[in-house]
């Protein structure tokens, strides 16, 4: 069996408080994307999973303690399934990158084998082992009201965004322990937009609170963006997540072509995608 794992983007990222149990609690409207890592997956005969991790991105990944073990041990504690398997991951999406790869193969596992009915209890268990971003993998495009409530968005519009990667490992715990400010501003359940442009003048006066910390401790984050913004037809330009990949997003699928062209020059040593949303 072949799954897809679909990326994700933060369109926008509040973080709103530090809870007590030392994470922060925060908000963002986000989407999936075309960028994507595949997985095969089949029982075996045997006394433990075998995992294998290849790719452009695997050499980070751990064979032994990642996402997916973790969800197959779960699973198996939960007797949701039995037995052991093999698991193929083919990583095409960047890791330490902000685009959620590692928690989207967890999601992607859990939606293999659970039941509709009892996925949105199943995701808020294991979101204590693999982590809140879990949650996000439950919608295509979805409103994360705060690390224990996620909705799905009513208005979904085609979106059509550049990616590119600076090869920057950000880790998500170091750059959330660099959060000093919180943010005063609150998102309520966004409304239904009447038109596309309505929805990304909204998407316009939101931010990514985490990405000035990033800037600061990577200058090059700030410059890359500077120029994705000045891009012909970009809308905005972010940062997604913890970083470090950012992104344009832009009105025209042609419009992401020709920004590719001309940013590969300025930055060849750095990793290009062109998707959109799904």
């Amino acid at each position: 069996m072949i799954i897809k794992s679909y990326a994700k983007i933060n369109l926008s990222l509040l973080v709103k408080t530090k809870l007590k149990n030392e994470l922060h609690d925060i908000q963002s409207l986000y989407c999936q994307v075309n960028l994507k890592d595949t997985i095969s997956i089949r029982k075996i005969k045997s006394k433990k999973d075998q995992i294998f991790i290849f790719g452009n991105y695997s050499k980070y990944v751990d064979n032994y303690e990642n996402s997916i073990s973790k969800v197959l041990d779960f699973l198996r504690n939960k007797n949701l399934i039995s037995g052991n398997y093999l698991v193929k991951i083919n990583k095409k999406i960047p890791v330490f990158s902000g685009l959620g790869g590692g928690t989207s193969n967890a999601a992607s596992i859990l939606n293999f084998f659970i039941k509709k009915k009892i996925k949105k209890e199943i995701y808020k268990q294991l979101s204590n082992h693999i982590g809140t971003d879990l949650k996000l993998f439950l919608f295509k495009q979805g409103f994360l009201k705060n690390l224990s409530t996620v909705t799905e968005l009513k208005s979904k519009y085609k979106m059509y965004f550049l990616l590119i990667y600076p090869n920057i490992r950000c880790s998500t715990k170091d750059i959330y322990s660099k959060v000093k400010r919180y943010s005063r501003k609150k998102i309520q359940k966004p409304k239904v937009f009447e038109s596309r442009e309505d929805f990304f003048s909204f998407l316009k006066n939101s931010n990514n609170d985490l990405q000035e910390i990033v800037e600061r401790k990577y200058p090059l984050i700030k410059k890359l963006l500077h120029s994705i913004k000045n891009s012909t037809g970009c809308h905005i330009s972010r940062m997604t997540g913890s970083g470090s990949c950012c992104y344009g997003l832009f009105h025209k699928k042609i419009q992401t072509k020709r920004a590719l062209r001309l940013l590969k020059k300025i930055y060849p040593k750095m990793s290009f995608f062109l998707v959109e949303s799904i």
